[in-house]
């Protein structure tokens, strides 16, 4: 099994930065695809970004091309999400994900573990 502890959420003012991390535990090395996906009130969870682990390839919603950034470090088994120009329609609950797939993508049912999820609140 592997265990995902995300952090670094809050609340910031529209324009602002936040910075989202993601540490995984237990089977790590089972682990190739990482990433982020967030649920709004009211809405499906959607996909945020991802990142596989062999290449470094990223991949991103439309919504944040060019906002958004993903990373991750393989020796500290971690993924960060660092956000700029937050929009209040950014507000949602974010969830880290991992997967044994060897390439990312956007779909859920790719991602085998998930996190439980960190509230970002984007005030305008």
């Amino acid at each position: 099994q592997v265990q995902l502890v995300e952090s670094g959420g809050g609340l910031v003012q529209a324009g602002g930065s936040l910075r989202l991390s993601c540490a995984a535990s237990g089977r790590t090395f089972s682990i190739n695809a990482m990433g982020w996906f967030h649920q709004a009130p009211g809405k499906e969870r959607s996909f945020v970004a991802a990142i596989n682990r062999f290449d470094g390839r990223t991949y991103y919603a439309d919504s944040v091309k060019g906002r958004f950034t993903i990373s991750r470090d393989n020796a500290k088994n971690t993924v960060y999400l660092q956000m700029n120009s937050l929009k209040p329609e950014d507000t949602a609950v974010y969830y880290c994900v991992a997967s044994s797939a060897y390439y990312s993508d956007y779909r859920q049912a790719t991602y085998d573990y998930w996190g439980q999820g960190t509230q970002v609140t984007v005030s305008s």
